[in-house]
């Protein structure tokens, strides 16, 4: 826009194929403080209109090549912001019914009185002044509703972020105290228990010495295997409550993981379980006891199978970045049910007939010892992956 047009009282085009009607409105025009550009015919005028973008078209109805309704048509459509005041000569009401529905602004019968021109574009500019600023009102309008929603949307995601966070915050505690708690208890079970145990395997011992009995040979060996029972449990609740003795050394964790699944082969291969490595960044040694590091994996791997006694895949992930070690066991069993999730970690908790509850409770302590952590990222109908996270500095 010139800086003429820019201090005006608006933007005018005249398109009218009657020179004596452009040269004398022209002059009305600019005489009342408008800037004014004229064009003989339609073609013209779209070409003006591409240029200048005037703010009002003053367009005759009865034109050669293109006719006033055509061309209001074309305008109301490509140039939305631009309105247009119709001339005409004919004072038809149906006509001036066709000119308001194509979108005529006004329209103004031949021949006209130059105050009345100018009270009635005054008053076209006024309306499409409104017209406009309620328009972008209302697009400011949706803006806003729309980054109100946007920051909803943020607020609710970052409470919920929160609170899950909060929720896992409160789960560490809980577990940390059932751990504590697991470990006064046991360390006081071990001295109770063991100590009866340790006279019920010596008398046990010494009956079988003394006697050829067949059957209370076979007794005997029972209890035995009975103490040794119980012993092996205990050893467990205590392993699962505290560290015992260990020995940090450098390990690495790809050929712990091998040599684990190189345990469960028989196994593996008895049920018909594929076993899939998929190590994407092996991690440099870490400073770890390894007979630790077999227990997590051997725990893991022993719930795997147990799943996959019909047959199926045991996938082991590992990778790593510049500060973390990523594992991942999953297999391809029947997943658990979701009111177990918050329980399987807990001393005790077990869904097998023969377990003690007590393997998934070791690997948390390890893995905690080690500042990491344990999830179940996913269990449903098609397996359950257990997610490990450790830190690859400062182990």
């Amino acid at each position: 826009m010139t800086t003429d047009a820019a201090s005006s009282k608006g933007t005018i085009l005249i398109v009218d194929d009657e020179k004596v009607i452009l040269d004398l409105t022209s002059i009305v025009l600019r005489n009342r403080g408008y800037t004014v550009f004229t064009a003989p015919d339609a073609v013209a005028g779209i070409a003006e209109l591409e240029q200048h973008f005037p703010q009002l078209v003053l367009l005759d109805y009865m034109m050669p090549v293109v006719d006033g309704l055509t061309a209001l048509k074309d305008i109301r459509q490509r140039f939305p912001d631009t309105y247009v005041i119709m001339f005409t000569g004919k004072g038809n009401e149906e006509i001036a019914v066709e000119l308001m529905k194509a979108g005529a602004s006004d329209y103004i019968l031949k021949p006209f009185n130059n105050q009345d021109l100018v009270e009635r574009i005054e008053n076209v500019l006024r309306i499409r002044a409104v017209e406009i600023r309620n328009r972008e009102l209302m697009t400011e309008r949706e803006r806003l509703i729309a980054e109100i929603a946007d920051w909803n949307r943020q607020l609710e995601q970052r409470v919920q972020e929160k609170t899950e966070a909060l929720q896992r915050a409160q789960a560490e505690i809980v577990m940390s105290e059932k751990l504590a708690s697991l470990g006064y208890l046991s360390a006081g079970m071990a001295h109770e228990i063991r100590n009866p145990l340790n006279s019920i395997n010596l008398f046990a011992q010494l009956l079988k010495s003394g006697t050829d009995d067949p059957e209370k040979l076979d007794f005997i060996e029972k209890i035995l295997k009975e103490v040794e029972r119980v012993d092996d449990i205990m050893r467990k609740l205590l392993d699962a409550s505290k560290r015992p003795r260990f020995q940090l050394k450098e390990v690495r964790l790809d050929r712990i993981i091998d040599a684990t699944l190189e345990v469960f082969a028989p196994q593996t291969s008895l049920y018909g379980i594929v076993v899939e490595r998929d190590y994407r960044n092996v991690p440099p040694p870490i400073q770890a006891d390894q007979s630790e590091m077999e227990q997590i994996f051997t725990n893991l791997f022993l719930n795997a199978i147990h799943e996959m006694r019909d047959g199926g895949t045991l996938t082991v992930y590992l990778d790593h970045d510049d500060r973390t070690i990523m594992v991942r066991v999953s297999d391809t069993g029947k997943g658990m049910p979701p009111e177990n999730l918050s329980k399987i970690f807990d001393p005790f908790f077990t869904t097998k007939s023969s377990g003690s509850g007590l393997g998934l409770a070791v690997v948390l302590r390890i893995v905690r010892t080690y500042h990491g952590k344990i999830v179940v990222e996913k269990s449903d109908e098609t397996g359950t992956t257990f997610g490990i996270r450790l830190p690859l500095a400062g182990l």
